[in-house]
This record gives structure tokens, C-alpha cells and sequence, in this order.
């Protein structure tokens, strides 16, 4: 286009705005998807509650330390409640993935259907069902299994804590086969109801976790 001499033409101008608009926006964008996913949703019962202690004495408070010094833009949610079952979890699972859109999902649930003699196939029933929807909402489960004392027949012990084993293999989730793992025969290491890890033993809990959790981490 030919431009008379001493008129000013904006078109280039304008150009290059609607470009560093543009620019702007990419670069906005990208932020926020930087930012987005980031969450680990810890979702569990009275062993992620940090029942009987204050809540940053806990793992889960632990691990978010942790992932500040060795895995840093990630931030942890704890969504668990003490004394809930896999059905309850079952029941509040789309809305708590809903919210928070998270990029791993740690998933500590059945203690309390052991402890109440619930069918496994039950409980296997329901975990299964909060791996697939944790899983179609884009987010990397870690199932964190656990075992029930010998007094609950062998027959019941063996089958609850295959559960774990086979949900994780069936869905291809991580899995930490027993958060009490190392500290299950040592008493020192309990509350007086023998059934909940004391403030000592929590970095070991945490220790379980964070092995099978950090390769989730990319």
C-alpha cells in the first residue's frame, strides 16, 4: 500500500498490539494450567486425619512440608474425615474432585470397614469405584492399603488385604500395601487405643507413602 509522504499509517501499530494482546493471553494461559494440577488430594480416614493429634503434627501436614523442599508448585488438600468408611468416601468423592481438581489423588480408605466386619467385596466395590472417577478426572491414584489385626479370622485378614493388591493391579494405580508398615508390632508407636499411630510415628507413615508417591510427581 502506498502511503502519502508525511501521513502516518496505525495499521503495523495495531498489529503489533493485537499481538502482544495475544501474547499476553498465551502466556496467561499457560500459567494457569502451570498452576493447574498441582493439588494432591489426600483422602482417607482417622489415619490421615491426624486423629488424636494436631493436624500439623500429622503425615499428610508432613508431606506437604516435604513437597515444599523436594518437590516445590505441588500442595497438598486434606480431605479426610475420621471414622469414614469407603461407602462415605463413595458418597462424597465426585464433589471433592469436583472442587479441587487434583493431580493425585492418595486414596486411604477401608480401615473402617475392617474394623466393622464389612464385606471386602464391598469395600472393593467402592474403592474401585473412587479410583475410576479419581482416574477419568484426569488425576494419578496412589491406593494406600492397611491390615486388620489377626483376631478378625485369617480367612477375613487375607482377603481384606488382598483387596488392595488386586484394586491397584486391576485399575493400574500406585500402591502402598500397608501404611503401618515397620510399625505395626511396636507399640511405643501407637495411641493407648492400639489402633491409631502416635505423633512418633508419623514421618515413618509418611516415609511408606512418599516412596511409592514421588514417582507420581512429574
Amino acid at each position: 500500500m502506498v502511503t502519502p509522504a508525511g501521513a502516518v499509517t496505525l495499521q503495523p501499530v495495531s498489529r503489533t498490539i493485537r499481538g502482544m494482546r495475544l501474547l499476553v493471553l498465551v502466556c496467561l494461559l499457560i500459567g494457569t494450567q502451570a498452576a493447574f494440577g498441582k493439588t494432591i488430594l489426600v483422602f482417607g480416614d482417622s489415619l490421615a486425619a491426624a486423629y488424636g493429634m494436631a493436624q500439623s503434627r500429622g503425615w499428610v501436614a508432613l508431606l506437604g512440608e516435604r513437597l515444599k523442599r523436594e518437590r516445590p508448585g505441588y500442595d497438598v488438600v486434606n480431605a479426610s474425615i475420621s471414622g469414614e468408611t469407603s461407602s462415605g468416601g463413595l458418597a462424597r468423592i465426585a464433589r471433592t474432585l469436583a472442587e479441587h481438581r487434583p493431580a493425585v489423588v492418595i486414596l486411604e480408605l477401608g480401615g473402617n470397614d475392617g474394623l466393622r466386619g464389612l464385606p471386602v467385596a464391598e469395600m472393593r466395590r467402592n474403592l474401585g469405584e473412587m479410583i475410576e472417577r479419581s482416574q477419568k478426572a484426569g488425576a494419578r491414584v496412589l491406593l494406600v492399603g492397611t491390615r486388620m489385626p489377626p483376631n478378625y479370622g485369617p480367612e477375613y485378614t487375607r482377603d481384606f488385604e488382598a483387596a488392595f493388591a488386586a484394586l491397584a493391579a486391576r485399575h493400574r494405580a500406585a500402591l502402598v500395601p500397608d501404611l503401618t508398615a515397620g510399625i505395626g508390632a511396636r507399640l511405643e508407636l501407637f495411641q493407648p487405643d492400639r489402633i491409631h499411630p502416635n505423633e512418633t510415628a508419623q514421618p515413618l507413615l509418611l516415609d511408606n507413602v512418599w516412596s511409592s508417591l514421588r514417582p507420581l510427581l512429574r
